[in-house]
């Protein structure tokens, strides 16, 4: 998509420190930061949000949340906790409109989370 920010992050576009990176999935430091790690997991293709992965995009939703895990053991916060977080459309305050998750850990998270 011409005019996503993140598909243009993931194609090189746009540049930034990936954390990781392979031919389907990117990750990256979110740019607002709500705990020590919080790092954005998300497909190179363009999928505007969990409501809209068609069947053909289930391995690569699973891919970008398998990845989450492997970002969570980098930055050091899997074996001490952290969240996966899908926010999907206005009302979960999605701000870029192409899926991913977000991987937030290195201190005590409260719940409810908002």
């Amino acid at each position: 998509m011409d005019d996503c920010l993140f598909c243009k992050i993931a194609a090189g576009e746009i540049p930034t420190q990936f954390v990781y990176e392979d031919d389907h999935v990117v990750a990256f430091p979110d740019i607002n930061p709500t705990a020590p790690v919080h790092v954005l997991v998300i497909p190179r293709k363009h999928v505007p949000n969990l409501s809209a992965a068609a069947d053909e995009d289930l391995a690569l939703v699973g891919r970008v949340a398998q990845v989450a895990g492997v970002v969570a053991e980098r930055q050091g916060v899997a074996e001490s906790g952290y969240r996966a977080v899908a926010n999907t459309g206005q009302d979960a305050q999605q701000s870029v409109q192409h899926f991913h998750l977000h991987v937030i850990g290195g201190r005590p998270l409260g719940w409810p989370p908002g």
